[in-house]
């Protein structure tokens, strides 16, 4: 556990030591939400303002504003572009010598996956806090009988698909040598990922072929539970299905990041 902590601390301090870092954590969220949110404001193209306009994107969309309907999808944008670059700090550790130096003390490969792992799903959760304060501050429409302790369900959310997230780009990076091929990949994956999901659009909108591929899709079940806690009465039933996909999704991702250390990280 010291080893696993004391990785973890590092990996941190690359990221709040950092004024830059820090205030790119802070204002791209913000930027997002002011921009993405307000710009693509869909709700008032299907007449939501009017009675038969606001019923019809009521049913399309489950809520009858587009900025919050957009301004939960950016919590799962942020955990996807967020837990990214936890494949490429494994990837310059290898090529700054670092990674050689740890894999000759008795830490387990295991702690060197996870301190990376927890440190990205720790700065998601810092800008998960950061887009619900500010979609509020800019209007986030929560549904009318909003409980309070259902605020924490987003959180629960992104942690579960950031931890998923993370492992899997750096179950990707765990062979790796170069920087620039991680990040051809990472690039590559995730624009399909978030543009095949519920996120910025309605699954039920898309064609049947994309409709499979966004129904595996993590940020899809990610953003489902967190629009059901927030933007809707919630689907008790729907909800737990969402996490349990969410759970099993981190377990998978998270053991296969463990085989992974075992069997390709060496010198």
């Amino acid at each position: 556990m010291s080893g696993l902590t004391a990785l973890t601390v590092r990996e941190l301090k690359k990221w709040y030591k950092q004024p830059i870092m820090l205030f790119m954590t802070i204002i791209q969220p913000i930027i997002w939400m002011g921009l993405f949110g307000k710009a693509f404001n869909l709700s008032s193209l299907t007449g939501g303002t009017g009675a038969g306009g606001s019923a019809l994107f009521l049913q399309l969309f489950g809520t009858s504003d587009y900025f919050s309907y957009m301004s939960v999808g950016i919590i799962s944008m942020v955990v996807l572009f967020t837990t990214m670059f936890g494949g490429m700090s494994i990837v310059f550790d290898r090529r700054l010598g670092f990674l050689n130096k740890v894999l000759s003390t008795p830490v387990a490969r295991s702690s060197i996956i996870f301190s990376k792992v927890f440190a990205s799903v720790i700065r998601c959760m810092v800008q998960v806090a950061i887009v619900l304060v500010a979609a509020m501050a800019l209007g986030l429409v929560l549904y009318a009988h909003f409980n309070p302790l259902m605020i924490f369900l987003p959180f629960v959310a992104a942690l579960l698909l950031g931890i998923g997230l993370s492992a899997m780009f750096i179950a990707i990076a765990v062979r790796s040598r170069r920087f620039e091929t991680q990040m051809a990949i990472a690039n590559l994956l995730n624009l399909p990922l978030l543009f095949a999901s519920n996120a910025l659009f309605p699954t039920k909108l898309m064609p049947d072929w994309l409709q499979a591929f966004a129904n595996i899709n993590p940020i899809t079940y990610a953003t489902d539970a967190i629009r059901q806690s927030l933007l809707m009465d919630p689907n008790w039933a729907t909800l737990a299905g969402d996490f349990a996909y969410l759970v099993g999704f981190a377990l998978v991702f998270g053991a296969v990041g463990i085989l992974l250390s075992w069997r390709f990280l060496s010198k």
